[in-house]
């Protein structure tokens, strides 16, 4: 039987997921899609053939509804959450969990007490690459290396939309909005950092309170090292990449190209495509990964087990991103946060 569920939010994130429920629907029936704004209701329908509703409460009132996908700004996540959860709803959130770890922790508290899955949208670890990575991981022998950059490029257009790009609304910059996702990957791959060394600043390109650059030493809690360098303004946006060196060999990740080499073993290459969002347009790339999460959410429900990147694993990553900010603001080295 299909997990009847609903959406909050369909703006410029919802396209992936909606393609994704598309592929699924034989496992998800989508309930509602939900939005405030009657112009984004018309767009989303003139795309999608789903059922519209204009109140959040319609959602929450039907009970055979089990799970909702929340794709709305970042400050606005625990609000909605916490309803959800009081209404018995499990939730799949846009990442990141909210505008700053306390939020997000208290977030994550609440559905573990009332017993509800809390699943967020890092796509990257459902790539077959990095899935491929994880899986020949052991054969690289002890990680000595792991190192992750981002050069993206957003235009002024991108910044234009009220709110976005602001500590108010978004929680962060470059760190919470876009690099995300790669260090997600970086420390599921790498393990836990401990301490970085950072330099985080906004460019003359535009008028935020939030970084748009940002560059890190990483210490990593087994002893490896890296480094951390993210931005929005690397014209005309270019193929983010994850650097791992290993006692026994090396990979390197190019958006979805994995290259492996391991010692006396003849180099490995699984293509994919080396474009994903980097540029002027954020949502660029495949949505057969986000399917690939939703699919592992509802399976997690439907098992009562914890999906692949839960409330709680995501956590790491916030802590790893408030480290950078905290260092660059202190100028000094600074520990992260042990999130277990």
């Amino acid at each position: 039987m299909a997990i009847r569920v609903g959406i909050v939010g369909l703006g410029m994130a919802v396209t992936p997921h909606a393609k994704s429920l598309l592929d699924l629907k034989d496992r998800v029936e989508v309930a509602y899609a939900f939005s405030p704004s009657a112009a984004r209701r018309e767009k989303f329908a003139s795309q999608f053939k789903f059922k519209l509703c204009d109140r959040l409460e319609t959602i929450l009132a039907d009970r055979s509804v089990g799970a909702v996908l929340i794709l709305t700004p970042p400050s606005t996540h625990l609000d909605l959450t916490e309803q959800c959860a009081v209404a018995g709803k499990h939730v799949l959130l846009e990442k990141p969990l909210e505008i700053s770890t306390a939020r997000a922790e208290r977030m994550v508290e609440v559905f573990s007490k009332k017993k509800l899955k809390l699943g967020i949208v890092l796509q990257h670890r459902f790539r077959p690459a990095a899935e491929k990575l994880h899986e020949i991981l052991p054969s690289l022998g002890r990680i000595v290396s792991a190192s992750a950059m981002v050069p993206n490029w957003r235009p002024q257009s991108y910044y234009d939309q009220p709110g976005r790009g602001t500590k108010a609304r978004d929680g962060g910059g470059v760190l919470l909005t876009q690099a995300i996702h790669l260090l997600d990957l970086m420390l599921a791959l790498a393990g836990p950092a401990s301490s970085v060394t950072a330099f985080c600043r906004t460019s003359p390109l535009r008028a935020i309170d939030t970084e748009d650059i940002a560059s890190a030493a990483v210490q990593f809690a087994n002893g490896a090292v890296g480094v951390v360098d993210a931005t929005t303004a690397a014209y005309p946006g270019y193929t983010e990449r994850l650097e791992l060196a290993g006692t026994l060999g090396s990979a390197v990740l190019e958006g979805e190209r994995l290259t492996l080499q391991v010692k006396g073993a003849p180099v490995e290459i699984i293509n994919g495509s080396t474009s994903g969002g980097g540029g002027a347009d954020p949502m660029a790339f495949s949505h057969e990964p986000h399917r690939r999460l939703i699919e592992d959410f509802v399976d997690a429900v439907r098992e009562g087990r914890e999906p692949m990147v839960s409330g709680r694993s995501a956590l790491a990553v916030h802590a790893l991103i408030d480290a950078m900010l905290e260092s660059s603001a202190a100028g000094r080295p600074v520990a992260v946060e042990p999130t277990e």
